[in-house]
């Protein structure tokens, strides 16, 4: 059957718990607090659907811009249970040549739907030339060989140094697929800030000895010590056996090779139980943190709609005391006119007394008319000038209510909080790649939560304002901080928002909120601000509007 290459698409999953991938930010070694940090590598690769039990058939190899000058000839056979794979490479240089921590090369066969398996340890021999024999229990796979620092590793690194090729006699269906699998970035088995000595190989020991030595030693930093100290404990102990093998005049090297692999097995087994552990710690520290954010801000504003509700009661009753005083008022000047017409009656009653006081009385008549049309008119600004007034207090509650119902529904996306400036809301670091301005799909999802609530209210202005820590040059810090607001703001665009009503800027490191000293305090600082204001909630961009309530918010 004609056989067809099929493209295998190899990208690293974001937030995959990667090999070793636990970053410091602290120089000393017993101090780290690893962190995880993943790249986007992608390849192509062409894989094959092997027919079963159908003979064997070869495909070749064909080195990478790693190492173009490798190559190599494969025969997978389909037998009983599994493909039997036979392999030669030639051209193979050293793997320290990737880095320090790379002492071995492994092969992979990686399935359509993204699962690689760790099929074997290419060990390079004379005139740079090598074997492998082996099986798996894939039916349909591609094969890549990698750079590692040790045999027992359990994903791929992106130094990928050969794949495999499809020759015009292989044996073999095509399948389209659309595959995923991860893969460990380069450099990643040290954490950034933590030393590893150089491995210095001794050919009087064997290999599997100094993989041994880097499995502890990546175990260890990746704080297997602290979160899986029983398996690490065993590796260091079966090590130090290890140790006590190699420097005995005559060495077993079968021993000592035995016993090396077992401390690889452990250290690794270590090494992922402590990536785990790490990731839910931080995981169930984050949700701690959010829920508590979320209490504290539902409390103040209960305190503020608190606040303002006794102010407007307050004002409530002022309003009823004004409304009876000038009821009483209109009263007395009622008793004033009857008695005013009664006067006039007894006048008309005596021709003579009025006759003489005629012309008197009615210019104090006109006097008392005067003074009543002042007081209508008087009467009549007064109620305008409450109507004016109410108008303007309920413009302020709606305000004030709108601010409120924003805070609540940002605050169930991310942590907001109330200010003279606005409402904050603040997008915490882990919304992005390590040292980058690329928004991870958590955030892209939460983003499209903010624009939706946003789109609601044409009048919102939104100020996008980026911040790091003190690590790095404040050049670096100033151009991170201006991306990653940049990156916010294209964001919110797509999703609608118009690029009219928002600003973006960076500020570097200096706005810190908390101390940059410690770990904690550095990641507070490691923010993108999204500043909401407008007319519409009370305030606008760098105003604080006359209309905020008498009580004053923290």
């Amino acid at each position: 059957m004609k056989s067809s290459a099929v493209l295998l698409t190899i990208l690293a999953m974001l937030g995959a718990a990667t090999l070793a991938q636990a970053q410091t930010t602290a120089s000393d070694e017993h101090n780290q607090m690893p962190t995880n940090s993943v790249s986007v590598v992608s390849r192509t690769t062409p894989a094959v659907k092997y027919a079963h039990r159908s003979g064997s058939t070869k495909i070749d190899f064909q080195g990478t811009d790693l190492m173009p000058g490798a190559s190599g000839e494969a025969e997978v056979a389909s037998k009983r249970g599994a493909m039997k794979i036979d392999v030669q490479f030639k051209g193979l240089d050293k793997p320290t040549s990737f880095g320090t921590e790379y002492l071995t090369y492994v092969m992979w066969a990686i399935s359509p739907e993204g699962r690689s398996v760790n099929v074997g340890e290419v060990l390079v021999g004379d005139n740079h030339r090598s074997k492998l024999d082996v099986t798996t229990d894939l039916q349909a796979f591609a094969l890549i060989v990698t750079a590692e620092p040790y045999y027992a590793v359990h994903r791929p690194s992106n130094v990928v140094i050969l794949e495999n090729m499809i020759r015009p006699d292989t044996v073999g269906t095509s399948e389209a697929v659309d595959a995923k699998y991860e893969l460990i970035d380069r450099g990643g088995y040290i954490p950034t800030g933590y030393h590893f000595d150089p491995v210095v190989l001794n050919s009087k020991l064997p290999l599997e000895f100094f993989e041994a030595r880097n499995a502890v030693r990546i175990a260890k930093s990746a704080g297997a010590e602290t979160y899986a100290a029983p398996s690490y404990e065993k590796a260091a102990g079966q090590m130090k056996h290890a140790d006590d093998l190699g420097t005995k005049k005559h060495v077993d090297r079968k021993a000592l090779i035995s016993l090396s692999r077992e401390v690889v097995q452990t250290a690794d087994d270590s090494r992922e139980i402590a990536v785990k552990r790490i990731d839910a710690d931080r995981l169930n520290a984050d949700k701690d943190r959010e829920s508590a954010k979320l209490a504290s801000a539902q409390a103040q504003s209960k305190d503020d709609l608190q606040g303002r509700m006794n102010a407007e009661a307050a004002t409530a009753d002022a309003n009823r005391g004004r409304a009876e005083a000038d009821k009483a008022a209109a009263g007395a000047n009622q008793a004033t006119a009857d008695a005013q017409q009664g006067q006039r009656n007894a006048e008309a009653d005596s021709k003579r007394d009025r006759a003489a006081a005629a012309g008197a009385d009615q210019a104090t008549a006109d006097a008392q008319q005067g003074q009543r049309n002042a007081e209508a008119d008087s009467d009549r600004n007064r109620l305008a000038a409450a109507t004016s007034d109410q108008q303007l207090k309920q413009a302020v509650r709606d305000r004030e209510e709108l601010r409120a119902k924003l805070l609540q529904q940002f605050n169930v996306i991310f942590a907001t909080r109330d200010t003279a400036r606005g409402l904050i809301v603040s997008l915490s670091d882990v919304l992005f790649d390590t040292g980058k301005s690329t928004l991870r799909p958590v955030a892209r999802e939460k983003l499209a939560k903010i624009s939706g609530i946003v789109l609601a209210y044409p009048d919102l202005r939104l100020a996008i304002e980026g911040n790091t820590d003190s690590v790095g040059s404040d050049a670096m810090n100033q151009q991170l901080s201006e991306q990653r607001a940049g990156s916010v703001r294209d964001y919110l665009a797509k999703e609608n928002i118009p690029a009219a009503s928002m600003t973006s800027k960076g500020f570097g490191k200096m706005q810190p909120v908390a101390s940059n000293d410690t770990a904690e305090g550095r990641q507070q600082n490691r923010r993108v601000e999204l500043v909401v204001s407008g007319e519409v909630i009370g305030t606008t961009i760098g105003v604080v509007s006359e209309y905020l309530p008498l009580t004053p918010r923290p």
